[in-house]
């Protein structure tokens, strides 16, 4: 699984249109949010850092919505964009939620285990299970 990180709102422009999940490092405006769903139109989730989030326009998140986008918080802790454009979800954390499920854990102790192992957020964590339909 690979988030697309996009750095400013001038990459928006040149993003591939298949690109389905995507983390913005900027905080997007409502044409930012437009422009990218008109580039992008099989984009199922953007994730934006937790302070930007907090400050996204009501517009722009009803309109992800409507569009059937989830929004998530969290960053991309120790990722290089200058190293690789993408920052790669590791197939071993999927495993490893698939397991911890298969143990019959509870979502939250699952989120809070992965997180503290991986760093990843906890929306990112909760929609991972939710794609990969294991919960």
């Amino acid at each position: 699984m690979r988030l697309r990180v996009v750095s400013s709102k001038e990459e928006i422009p040149d993003l591939n249109s298949t690109e389905q999940m995507i983390h913005l490092a900027f905080r997007p405006s409502n044409m930012d949010v437009m422009m990218l769903i008109q580039n992008c139109p099989r984009i199922r989730a953007v994730q934006t850092p937790p302070s930007y989030y907090r400050t996204m326009s009501k517009a722009a998140r009803q309109f992800l919505e409507i569009q059937g986008v989830e929004l998530l918080r969290g960053d991309v802790w120790g990722h290089r964009k200058d190293i690789d454009e993408y920052y790669e979800i590791d197939e071993s954390v999927i495993k490893r939620l698939s397991e911890l499920m298969k143990e019959g854990r509870k979502i939250d102790e699952i989120v809070t285990l992965v997180k503290r192992e991986t760093k990843l957020s906890e929306d990112l964590i909760k929609y991972i299970l939710k794609t990969t339909a294991l919960i």
